[in-house]
């Protein structure tokens, strides 16, 4: 399956590289995840929480070749403001939906856009089954308005 990543743009030489942050959504404890959508309309919706940070960026174009993938599409919990939970000092309750998925021998794990839920995103706990197909571009939010 085709996925997107929009990543800074000194990580454009690397786009199957997992996310860097000690903790996210469905990742914590040293674990990998790396972060893409179905869609590149589904990307550039996800990096708007974060467009205040004014940082050159690239749209990577992936493939994910993943033969168990738990799908949670749908599932309201996967989709809640974690970081708000996060910076009130509690355990993200995303991180037991991941970690249910890990245990069972999931490589990826679908999910639904909080926003949209008619798109979708995956976060990648296996970075053998993503690779770079091309082209990367630079992004230009065509979202803002």
């Amino acid at each position: 399956m085709n996925v997107w990543r929009i990543l800074p743009q000194e990580l454009a030489d690397t786009p199957s590289a997992p996310a860097s942050a000690p903790e996210g959504r469905f990742h914590h404890s040293g674990q990998i995840a790396a972060y893409a959508s179905l869609t590149a309309e589904g990307a550039e919706v996800a990096i708007k929480r974060y467009l205040d940070v004014p940082i050159a960026r690239v749209l990577a174009a992936m493939h994910l070749d993943a033969e168990r993938i738990a799908d949670e599409r749908g599932n309201t919990a996967a989709s809640v403001v974690w970081q708000d939970i996060r910076a009130g000092g509690a355990r993200s309750p995303t991180w037991r939906i991941s970690d249910a998925a890990r245990k069972a021998g999931a490589q990826a794990m679908l999910y639904s856009l909080r926003s949209r839920p008619d798109l979708s995103h995956v976060v990648v706990f296996d970075p053998d089954c993503l690779t770079y197909v091309g082209p990367t571009s630079v992004f230009r939010n065509r979202l803002e308005g």
